[in-house]
C-alpha cells in the first residue's frame, strides 16, 4: 500500500518584476508606447541596480544628446530609422535591428523619422553585490 499527503500552497503574488505592460500576453511591443508631438516619450519597463528596460517613441528630429552609461546599452529599434552615434561614429538602425552601445563610451540616439526602441542596459554588479552573492 503507497500512502501519499496532498499538501495544498497558497500563491502568493509576487512584486512585478516588469511593470507597465500586461503580463501573460502576446503584445505588440511598438504599440506600448505613443508617439507624442515634439517630444520624447520614456516607459519603464523595469530598473534596478542591474538593468533597466524601457521603450522609447521619439518624434522626428527628436533626440536623447551624447552622454556615457556605467553599462552596456542594447537599442533594438522597433518603428522608424534612428541615428545612433557611438563615440562619434554614426550607425542608421531601423526596424528589427539592434546595435550595442558600450558603458562608457559617449552615445547618442536622433530620430531621423519617428522612431520607437526598446533600450536595455545592463550595469556591472557593485563589489558589495559579489560579496553577498559569494555567501
Amino acid at each position: 500500500m503507497i500512502i501519499t499527503h496532498h499538501y495544498h500552497q497558497k500563491t502568493i503574488p509576487m512584486e512585478k518584476l516588469i511593470k507597465n505592460i500586461e503580463h501573460s500576453t502576446v503584445l505588440p511591443l511598438a504599440d506600448q508606447v505613443d508617439y507624442l508631438s515634439g517630444q520624447v516619450v520614456s516607459k519603464t519597463l523595469a530598473q534596478n541596480s542591474r538593468q533597466s528596460l524601457t521603450l522609447f517613441a521619439f518624434d522626428k528630429g527628436e533626440e536623447i544628446s551624447a552622454h556615457r552609461s556605467g553599462g552596456d546599452a542594447m537599442v533594438f529599434a522597433l518603428d522608424g530609422t534612428g541615428k545612433i552615434t557611438i563615440d562619434e561614429k554614426e550607425y542608421l538602425l531601423r526596424k528589427g535591428e539592434a546595435i550595442v552601445m558600450p558603458a562608457q563610451i559617449p552615445h547618442a540616439v536622433f530620430a531621423q523619422e519617428r522612431f520607437k526602441m526598446l533600450l536595455i542596459v545592463s550595469f556591472p554588479e557593485k563589489a558589495d553585490e559579489r560579496v553577498q552573492l559569494k555567501m
